[in-house]
Formats: C-alpha cells, sequence, structure tokens
C-alpha cells in the first residue's frame, strides 16, 4: 500500500511498483512504463503526496538512489556537491552542518529526498533551495535524453519551478537524477530573514549566526510545530504545509484587517499573505476536525500544534484528508474572498 510509503499515511496500492537504486534504473523503469503507456508517478520520501484510497492505476517509481560527491572544495569557491535524488535530505543537512558546508540549515528537519527539493523550491524560515542548487540533473521523458537544468533555466518562484510546472497530476517531463549544490565554506550560516528564527538565536535579522545554532533552533521551532517526523506524535502524520500562502495584489490585501500579516513578494506591487492567519481567523482553530462529528468523523484533522498542517489522526483516509481541506478552503474563501491552493501534489483526488 502506498500509505506505507507516505508521510500522510494514506493512499492504495499501486498497480505496478518498482524500487529504482540507482541513475540507471530510475531512466529504465520511466522508459519502460513510458512505452507501455502506463502512467508514471515519481515517490521520493512521499512527504508531499496525497495519494488516493484507490491506489495509482500504472507504475510508482521508488526514487532510491543515495550518496553524494563533492566536486570541489575550496575557500574562494565553497563546496560543489552533487547529490542523489534520492539522498534523505535532513541527512544532507546534518552533513553540510558538521562539515562547515553554509546556506541550507535554515531548512533543517524538512522530511523527503533532496530530488524533490528543486521541483517545490523547498523553503523554509526566510531559506528556500534555490539560493544554493547551481544545477539539475533529470531524465527528459518527452525528448528521451538526459537534461540537465542550470539554476536560471530552472524558472524557481515561490514554491514553483519548471519542474513543477511540466508536471500533471504527479507525472513529471522531467525525473530528477541529481542535484549540485554550490555552498559557501564556513561556520557561519547565510544571512537570518526569519524574524522568529533571528529573535530565537539572538541575532537581528540579516545577521548571521552559527550553522549549527541555526540547525538546533530550527529543528526545535518545527518540532513545536508538528512538523518534525516523531511515529509517537499524529500531528506529524501529513504532508507539512497543505496550504501555500496566498499572493495577491495589494489592494487585496489592503482589504484585510491592519493586523493580517503581509509580505512583499516581488516588483509587481504583489503582497504574501499568511496561510495560517487566514485559517485561524476564519474559524477554523489548531485541532479542527477532531470532533467525531466534523466531516471527517474525527479521523483527519487540523493538527493541534499549526493550522496549516492537515493530520491523519490514525484511521484516516485520503478522502477525510480532503474533506478537512475542502471545508477550510471554502471557509477563508467565505470570510475573505481570498483562495487557498494546495501546496502536495493530488493525485487522483481534487479540493
Amino acid at each position: 500500500m502506498l500509505s506505507d510509503l507516505t508521510t500522510a499515511a494514506v493512499g492504495g496500492p499501486a498497480a505496478n511498483y518498482v524500487d529504482a537504486h540507482t541513475e540507471a534504473e530510475i531512466i529504465d523503469a520511466v522508459r519502460s512504463a513510458d512505452a507501455a503507456g502506463e502512467p508514471v508517478l515519481i515517490l521520493g520520501g512521499g512527504s508531499n503526496l496525497l495519494i488516493s484510497d484507490d491506489g495509482f492505476p500504472g507504475t510508482v517509481v521508488k526514487i532510491a538512489s543515495e550518496g553524494f560527491t563533492v566536486n570541489a572544495e575550496d575557500s574562494c569557491g565553497g563546496v560543489s556537491v552533487v547529490v542523489q535524488a534520492g539522498h534523505n535530505w535532513d541527512a544532507l543537512v546534518e552533513h553540510a552542518v558538521l562539515h562547515n558546508w553554509s546556506g541550507v540549515e535554515a531548512l533543517a528537519g524538512i522530511p523527503g529526498a533532496t530530488g524533490a527539493t528543486p521541483v517545490q523550491n523547498v523553503g523554509a524560515y526566510g531559506s528556500d533551495v534555490s539560493q544554493t542548487i547551481a544545477a539539475v540533473r533529470t531524465w527528459d521523458r518527452e525528448g528521451n535524453v538526459v537534461k540537465t537544468f542550470t539554476n536560471s533555466e530552472l524558472k524557481f518562484g515561490y514554491r514553483d519551478s519548471i519542474l513543477k510546472q511540466t508536471t500533471v497530476n504527479g507525472s513529471p517531463r522531467y525525473v530528477v537524477l541529481t542535484v549540485e549544490f554550490q555552498l559557501p565554506l564556513g561556520r557561519m550560516s547565510a544571512p537570518v530573514r526569519y524574524a522568529e528564527l533571528a529573535r530565537v538565536l539572538g541575532v537581528q535579522q540579516g545577521e548571521r549566526a552559527y550553522s549549527n545554532d541555526v540547525r538546533r533552533e530550527v529543528l526545535r521551532l518545527r518540532a513545536s510545530k508538528g512538523m518534525v517526523l516523531d511515529p509517537a506524535d499524529r500531528d506529524t502524520y501529513s504532508t507539512g504545509s497543505f496550504f501555500t500562502n496566498p499572493i495577491v495584489p495589494a489592494a487585496v490585501a489592503d482589504e484585510l484587517p491592519q493586523n493580517a500579516p503581509r509580505y512583499p513578494a516581488g516588483s509587481d506591487g504583489l503582497v504574501k499573505l499568511s496561510a495560517a492567519w487566514l485559517i485561524d481567523q476564519a474559524g477554523f482553530g489548531k485541532g479542527f476536525g477532531l470532533d467525531a462529528g466534523s466531516v471527517s468523523g474525527g479521523r483527519a484533522s487540523l493538527s493541534t500544534k499549526h493550522t496549516l498542517a492537515i493530520t491523519n489522526r490514525g484511521s484516516a483516509s485520503a478522502a477525510d484528508m480532503v474533506a478537512i481541506a475542502r471545508e477550510v478552503r471554502d471557509g477563508v474563501v467565505g470570510r475573505f474572498g481570498i483562495e487557498l491552493h494546495p501546496e502536495p501534489l493530488l493525485i487522483g483526488v481534487a479540493l
């Protein structure tokens, strides 16, 4: 069952399943499925997928390649490290911090595989991977060829990239094989951009701190919000943040109360809002849905620690998770006229 391979612990069976441990195995599995005309779902750490209870009617390719290669390491250029797509992301961050590779410390504790990080331009606490990725090597299913994207060619945006834009129903045109990072050498972090993180570190926004301290505090903050995987904590059985922070014209933001969090979002006068604030103010507090009389029968709910995560309380189906998401989305539209959009890939289900 695919529920065994996802952090939300929901999802039915796969018609065909392949563990791919090498680049050659990944390409062979995808090419074989394409040649047979089967749908393809790429599965890494399973932290950004919500899969139907009916399962997947094609081939699921589990990216299980691991390891990384240091191509260069010097005080001027920093370190160039090429990471296999299936390598655990948090393990890479830990290694980077312990070896004085700077730039990814604020992304500690994010579950999943390294190959998934450029697809969503994964980010947290004022940092995202677009700041350190040099190149991504992929298998182009349409061109039937290996294709490498440079940073600028990836067209990174907020939780977006050309890799995501060319993915349809969880099936990507470009299957990530390796990710190359360019990281400065040093014990100090990248500038700390997130106010809450700067406060607990005792620095001003824009200042640096020791990378090990940044990683430790990020892990502590994430755990306090149920965002670090813990088999004993049902709040961590989720896809992480279910909704992205909406980016809206300034005129829309101006209609919100003065205390609504808002941040500049690009040069077009756009504003990024807090999805968590909108959800809470629309009447959906922490733990919404736990009541047995809720749309999910109490089997799924918003996290008791953080309103952005939809959690499996132990026996939830994908339909239960979607029911909570749909009620929250519709409630925010009704209260503020702003539609929230899901961050995870929805496979065989829809809001």
